[in-house]
């Protein structure tokens, strides 16, 4: 019988590898989150503008235990950002701007934009 615990044994040490493509990191602005029974799945994608398609570049698939431990982990970063840099603000339902929260900058009548 095999048994398998993803919980190191108190007070162990686990090192964790992270590769170099993987340290580069994906940008992601858009998560899909569907269920099964035994699982929840992840795919992080992202929109652009002016495209009407959305590629996922990463899927991660858990158990729903393993999905409750991510939201808890998740919980606890966002209050200790929140505590150090302030209150995230979430837009609220309103539709994305065309610049993406970019603006163009103002022209004054000394300065000329090239």
């Amino acid at each position: 019988m095999l048994m398998s615990n993803p919980q190191p044994p108190q007070g162990q040490q686990i090192n964790i590898e992270l590769g170099e493509k993987e340290a580069e990191g994906i940008y992601s602005n858009l998560a899909i989150i569907t269920h099964s029974p035994a699982e929840f799945v992840i795919d992080f994608t992202r929109i652009l503008p002016g495209v009407p398609k959305a590629k996922v570049f990463a899927r991660i698939v858990m158990t729903p235990q393993h999905g409750r431990l991510l939201l808890n982990a998740l919980k606890d970063n966002i209050e200790k950002y929140e505590s150090k840099f302030g209150e995230i603000k979430i837009l609220g339902d309103e539709p994305p701007t065309p610049n993406f929260g970019f603006q163009l900058p103002t022209k004054t009548k000394e300065e000329k934009i090239h």
